[in-house]
């Protein structure tokens, strides 16, 4: 029977053949949780009365760190603890570590066919280098901390292919909210996506993960990219263990079918107050007051030589603040050596350590009633980032490096042509 990317990781995972609906146990590689989800996680761990099995667990600790009041401190040292009486190797302090999502991928926990799940929704860009990743709760990854299995309902799939060459300006960031003004927010609903074609394989890895983390957005269980020869360089000195390249069978079957043309594709922009509102950058025009380049969606090395590029030599319009929000300790140490932080001072950026932070309305970056922010987030729901009053603008890193410098959301062509 000709399978599918996530019929065929769930089959090997389960040791059976699986179908799309049916209820299998398969055996998970790792499990993740952060400091907001891993409490919970642990309390119920705890009551089980069982050993954990340490080598499939990852803690890292990046929604309130560094830790902005005591409730956040007390969260992050449950963490330090738990890690500490049970002798967790994968923890990842605050100065060695970052932004989970960035973490589980840079230090090679992902590979092609595993399957690795996160207590937090975002886990789904682990499809972007071809693993079957998804989000799940704080009781289920105790469970997964306890047992090393987990239920899953074998998710239908749908395809995506998008051929062609990409303009100039465009990046994954496009591409997947393209796709999600196209489908809606449910129109993915619990299903596997798989992206491909010739405009993806095109694509860097980073922007693969930024498509792959937003696939929640359209419901998502899953959103998958074909590994390829890319990712395989990426994971070269990288990866732990052993993985090989799982890819769908021809003649597999598919719930949905779409297919883009890059060329058609333009620089776009989700306006609040959801993923799928979506609109050309050029015609948005929206004043702003914030503008915010970082997040598990575009905080990567990649993400901030575009902005670079696009503010060396500019100055972010007076009364916008531009936050520049690196994705891990490891992008962070890249973005200071190749001279990404003189260019984002000197355009009169406020620079952080990586954090998840403003992302979630938590801290470094809450919008006051009123305010409006361009984003390279992946959520703009109604109070996301602040206040119910504000608004969420999402984009990709050169829509707001861009829209930093004009004082409105523009597409970048209007600043650099």
């Amino acid at each position: 029977m000709a399978r599918t990317i996530a019929e065929k990781i769930l089959s090997t995972k389960a040791q059976k053949d699986v179908s799309p609906g049916e209820i299998v146990e398969a055996e998970v590689d790792y499990v993740m949780v952060n400091d907001i989800t891993a409490p919970a996680a642990f309390d119920e761990f705890e009551a089980m009365c069982t050993p954990v099995l340490e080598k499939k667990v990852v803690l890292v600790p990046d929604h309130y760190v560094p830790n902005k009041d005591v409730a956040s401190a007390i969260q992050a040292k449950k963490m330090r603890d738990f890690a500490k009486k049970y002798k967790i190797r994968n923890y990842f302090e605050v100065g060695s570590g970052g932004v989970c999502h960035q973490i589980m991928i840079e230090k090679g926990f992902v590979a092609p066919g595993r399957l690795i799940v996160g207590a937090d929704s975002h886990t789904c860009s682990y499809g972007a280098l071809g693993a079957f990743a998804t989000g799940i709760g704080s009781t289920e990854a105790a469970t997964v901390f306890a047992r090393g299995l987990l239920w899953f309902k074998v998710p239908e799939s749908m395809k995506f292919t998008i051929d062609g060459q990409l303009g100039r300006h465009v990046m994954g960031k496009d591409i997947i909210l393209t796709i999600i003004g196209d489908i809606g927010v449910e129109g993915a609903l619990y299903k596997s996506m798989e992206v491909q074609g010739t405009a993806i394989s095109s694509l860097s890895v980073s922007d693969r993960i930024t498509i792959s983390n937003m696939g929640i957005e359209a419901g998502a269980k899953a959103c998958i990219i074909p590994p390829d020869a890319k990712v395989d360089e990426y994971l070269k000195g990288r990866v732990m263990g052993e993985y090989s390249n799982v890819l769908a069978d021809p003649g597999a079957s598919y719930a949905d079918v779409r297919e883009y043309v890059a060329e058609d594709l333009v620089p776009v922009v989700a306006r609040p107050y959801l993923p799928s509102n979506v609109a050309p950058a050029s015609e948005v025009g929206v004043a702003i007051d914030q503008a915010y380049l970082g997040s598990c969606t575009n905080g990567r090395i990649e993400d901030l030589r575009v902005a670079a590029a696009i503010l060396k030599g500019r100055k972010v319009k007076d009364g916008v603040r531009l936050l520049v929000v690196p994705a891990s300790k490891h992008v962070f140490d890249q973005a200071s050596s190749e001279g990404l932080f003189k260019i984002f001072s000197d355009a009169g950026a406020f620079i952080s350590g990586p954090t998840c932070g403003a992302c979630l309305g938590g801290y470094m970056g809450v919008l006051a009633p009123g305010e409006k922010c361009v984003s390279t987030t992946n959520r703009n729901f109604v109070g996301r980032m602040g206040h119910k009053d504000s608004e969420v603008y999402l984009a990709s890193p050169a829509v707001v490096a861009a829209s930093a410098v004009a004082g409105r959301i523009v597409d970048p062509s209007e600043v650099v042509g």
